[in-house]
């Protein structure tokens, strides 16, 4: 069983729990804060997975896609905490305290490992799942302070990833789709983050790739799964959730329609088209 707890009266706090294997995309407005308390996350991006056990934490860069795969590990099920870092606060943050003016900003997601600090920000976060009536607004400005106080003073890279606050423009369609296709997130999603309406990421995609969105998708996660299960060794099992999609039966449907042979034989036969990304 998998369940998430949410809190209306503090909504940039959620926590995660799961006994199975499963995933989620973001490419969220405000930078992410995971907390992992048990059990493994995989954090797939276009060109890296990265992996956090349980006292681990993440920092997630705004607007970058990513899909978190989420594992029960050594009997103990997932279990972790999520921040949301409202843009606007951490704008203001750094407009009273200037980010390190040599770091370039960082599309990538940084890493913490376990340490005294974070665990007691955790700590100290979960109980506000229970209120039952709005947190003070000062009481909330000050803990989300202190969580970036903390970033800083675990890892000067933090302001590569907090003080990138770049304005959402119109993003070559075709380099940005060959980037980020196995990521499953809906075409109005994408189109937000190529800087188009949805009626034009349609348009401008089939004129680019003369074909349908969805099909493309499908075929170029299906392409991606034979290279990782035919050069890297990987098993379907394993792969299925960080190239795009929900479960194993559907990732093994569509595998045997498109290549004619199911995915644990994609090792002893000839090699399909090499994706762009893997």
């Amino acid at each position: 069983m998998n369940d998430k707890q949410l809190n209306p009266f503090v909504d940039v706090l959620a926590s995660c729990h799961g006994d199975r294997r499963y995933r989620g995309e973001v490419a969220e407005e405000d930078c992410l804060l995971i907390g992992v308390l048990a059990g493994e996350l995989r954090v797939v991006q276009a060109h890296h997975i990265h992996t956090c056990e349980a006292g681990d934490a993440l920092l997630l860069p705004r607007r970058q896609p990513a899909t978190l795969v989420k594992l029960p590990k050594a009997g103990m099920s997932f279990q972790a905490v999520i921040l949301k870092l409202p843009t606007a606060l951490v704008r203001d943050y750094y407009a009273h305290q200037p980010p390190h003016p040599l770091l370039p900003a960082a599309a990538e997601p940084l890493v913490f490992a376990a340490s005294p600090l974070l665990q007691s920000v955790f700590a100290s976060l979960l109980p506000y799942l229970e209120l039952q009536h709005p947190l003070p607004t000062n009481l909330l400005t000050g803990k989300l302070t202190e969580v970036v106080e903390v970033l800083r003073s675990l890892n000067p890279h933090t302001d590569a990833v907090l003080a990138d606050h770049p304005a959402l423009g119109k993003l070559d369609l075709v380099a940005f789709m060959e980037t980020n296709f196995r990521f499953n997130m809906p075409l109005a999603k994408f189109s937000y983050l190529t800087g188009r309406s949805l009626t034009s990421f349609k348009r401008d995609f089939r004129q680019a790739f003369h074909s349908s969105p969805q099909r493309w998708l499908t075929q170029k996660r299906l392409e991606l799964a034979h290279y990782l299960l035919q050069e890297k060794g990987r098993k379907p099992v394993d792969l299925y959730l960080e190239v795009g999609f929900e479960n194993l039966a559907h990732f093994s449907t569509a595998f045997k329609k498109q290549f004619g042979y199911p995915p644990r034989a994609a090792a002893l036969r000839p090699a399909a088209p090499q994706p762009v990304a893997a």
